[in-house]
Order: C-alpha cells, then sequence, then structure tokens
C-alpha cells in the first residue's frame, strides 16, 4: 500500500509509545493527504528521513543543537529531554517550510514541503545537498524534521525508523510522513482496537513495529538488533 501511495496504520508496541501512526511515503502526498492526517489522525505531521539523506542535508538532532547554544542561552541545559519514559533520545531535527509556501501551515503549504523533501531526498541518498536544501527550505517552519537511527529498526524501534524501513522494503524515496492517531474522545492516543477498526473501514493495512522488524531483518539476511 505504501507504495502506491496510500496511507498504512503502524502501531510500535505497548513497551514504547503504544501508538499508532498514519503513514505515507512524501513523494506521494497531496493536500488532501494532509487534511486527513490532521482531522482523522490529529498528531503532529512529521517527516522522517533515511540518515543518509538527514546526513546529506547536514541535519542536527535538535538536543546537539540546544548543547552547543545552551553557553548563550542557559535555558537549554534545563530543558534537554533526558528522561522520556519510552526512549532513550528524541529524534527530532529542524522544523521547515518550503521557500515557495506562505506561511507554510496550509494543507497546501505543507504538502508542497513534503513533497519537495521527498524530491531532494531522493539526490541526497548518495551525495551532499546542503546546498541545495538551504536553497529550498527556510527553519522555523511547519514541518518537523525527524533523522532516523543509522541502522533503522535493528538500532532504534521508534515510528521514525519503522516508518523509514517500511520505505526502503516499498523500494520508494526513504523519506515518509507520520502522524499519531488521536482520540477526541478519551483525549489520549487512539487505542490499537479503534486503530484497526479504522483501517478495516476504510480498506487500510494496520501492521505492527513486531511485523516491520521481522521483515527488515529478513531483507537484511537475518541481522539481530
Amino acid at each position: 500500500m505504501t507504495k502506491r501511495g496510500q496511507f498504512v496504520l503502524v502501531h510500535d508496541s505497548e513497551q514504547r509509545e503504544n501508538e499508532v501512526d498514519l503513514v505515507i511515503g512524501a513523494q506521494f502526498v497531496e493536500p488532501r493527504h494532509v487534511a486527513t492526517m490532521r482531522k482523522d489522525a490529529g498528531g503532529l505531521v512529521c517527516v522522517s528521513l533515511h540518515s543518509r539523506i538527514a546526513r546529506n542535508f547536514g541535519l542536527p538532532y535538535m538536543t546537539e543543537v540546544y548543547e552547543v547554544a545552551s553557553a548563550r542561552f542557559g535555558v537549554l541545559r534545563g530543558v534537554v529531554p533526558n528522561d522520556l519514559p519510552y526512549d532513550e533520545r528524541s529524534a527530532f531535527s529542524l522544523t521547515v517550510n518550503h521557500r515557495r509556501t506562505r506561511t507554510g501551515i496550509t494543507d497546501s503549504d505543507r504538502a508542497l514541503t513534503i513533497r519537495e523533501l521527498a524530491r531532494l531526498g531522493a539526490a541526497a541518498i548518495n551525495g551532499s545537498a546542503m546546498e541545495d536544501f538551504c536553497k529550498n527550505f527556510r527553519s522555523p517552519g511547519h514541518v518537523p524534521l525527524l533523522p532516523a537511527a543509522p541502522n533503522l529498526v535493528l538500532e532504534r524501534q521508534g515510528h521514525t525508523e519503522l516508518s523509514v524501513a517500511l520505505g526502503e522494503m516499498a523500494g520508494i524515496i526513504p523519506v515518509m510522513v507520520i502522524c499519531e492517531m488521536l482520540d477526541a474522545r478519551t483525549h489520549t492516543a487512539l487505542s490499537l482496537d479503534d486503530a484497526r477498526r479504522y483501517a478495516r473501514v476504510r480498506g487500510l493495512p494496520c501492521v505492527s513495529g513486531e511485523e516491520i522488524i521481522s521483515a527488515y531483518r529478513r531483507m537484511k539476511g537475518g541481522l539481530g538488533v
């Protein structure tokens, strides 16, 4: 489904965030997809990138920016995310808008930013693209970027790595869009049962992190974490 430009629902695990994200390849995103994510999912619409793409764009983790800037801005030393209950670190990097956007927040603006990240990402797989990245994007913006761990799910099993692994296995540009599914009734994450019901009604797959990890290990020849 990812290869055909449709959504896939991905549940990480009960031991981690225990959340379901809507996932789609960035190269396929149109304004209607952004509208679906904000209306049906409701979480933060983020773009996860293969580590080679992130590296060739020159992207830092935001915690690395904090570390450098904390010498001048002491508050950054105090807000370091060193107490995450489900992970060792945060995957957040810069937030961006494409330079052709206006405010950057509309469905059309975000779709443009996301598609252009995929377009440049296809070239950035194989070489430095920081100059092109800077020519095309401004920061801060409305699309958060999430660089994946170098060994993807063999190293870290967050939605960032799960989605990029899914894209890699599908043979598409490994730049993916993820958005947490939330529940307006309980004001918490959407339950796995409700997510499966949503997927079933719309004819979409709902897969577990474990399934993605197992498939990725098989593709890589049985490597362990």
